[in-house]
């Protein structure tokens, strides 16, 4: 990196970091719409260092990719509630069983308190198609937490980070927390045990046509031994099979995880 990138990159950081310091941190981790169990998870997966590192602030279209049961968006709706706009970016719900069941829940969850979700901006990511209405080139920030996995299961990993790259803005970032692989690990284990290298999801990355700004440790945790028959599913906070060895698991706490800030290059 020369000098003049590294200026603009530490400008740009120290930006970021007094931008970030507006946002209503101590509501959106602790707040009373916050249940125990998924607060209590804040300790494993350090939302605010997180997503301090990936660069967000106040002012920023942020979309998260595939949110799930919202554990994140407990968080980012709250951040961002008059501070930017948070688009929860789905898959279809024509996408079989698994997405309506999942996009079932999610809106449910945000139906029931309307004080904290009201502004969430719920859109449909299927790839290929386009996001809406993130259209493309508007999203500042991209997340997506713990499902480069599924989009492989699904052979549709390469247009997610295709349509991913898409929705970005030039020099927008896109953050990518994932259970990290042992270096060498075959696809075929990649796919069945949730685990995958750091190596694959740069390559996936940079195909289509991401730069790798930063890595983070973050997220790690040097007592998994990515070993389970079961896959990163026998951890917290799935604890599935093995019930015998549940008091071991528990101990281990949750999988370690890389924490990758990608950047999609400005002309």
């Amino acid at each position: 990196m020369n000098l003049i990138k590294l200026t603009i990159t530490l400008l740009a950081l120290m930006a970021s970091s007094l931008a970030s310091a507006d946002l209503n941190w101590d509501a959106a981790l602790t707040g009373a719409h916050r249940s125990e169990g998924n607060a209590a998870r804040n300790d494993a997966r350090h939302p605010r260092e997180t997503l301090q590192f990936f660069g967000l602030a106040s002012g920023m279209t942020v979309m998260e990719v595939a949110p799930g049961g919202g554990w994140y968006t407990e968080v980012l709706a709250v951040l961002m509630h008059n501070q930017g706009t948070y688009l929860a970016a789905h898959s279809t719900p024509n996408g079989g069983a698994y997405a309506r069941r999942s996009l079932g829940g999610f809106l449910r969850k945000l139906g029931e308190n309307n004080d904290i979700y009201g502004d969430v901006v719920v859109t449909e990511l299927q790839p290929p198609l386009a996001l809406e209405p993130a259209e493309a080139g508007t999203v500042d920030l991209a997340v997506a937490f713990r499902n480069v996995h599924s989009w492989m299961r699904a052979d549709q990993v390469e247009t997610y980070f295709a349509s991913i790259f898409g929705a970005l803005k030039p020099g927008g970032v896109f953050g990518v927390v994932q259970h990290r692989a042992k270096p060498g690990t075959s696809l075929e284990t990649m796919r069945k045990s949730a685990y995958v290298t750091e190596e694959q999801v740069i390559e996936y990355a940079q195909l289509a046509g991401f730069e790798l700004d930063a890595r983070s440790e973050i997220n790690a945790n040097p007592r998994d031994t990515k070993d389970y028959p079961g896959g990163v599913w026998t951890l917290p906070p799935s604890l599935s099979g093995d019930e015998k060895n549940r008091e071991k698991y528990l101990a281990i706490g949750e999988s370690d995880r890389m924490t990758l800030r990608f950047r999609k290059p400005s002309p």
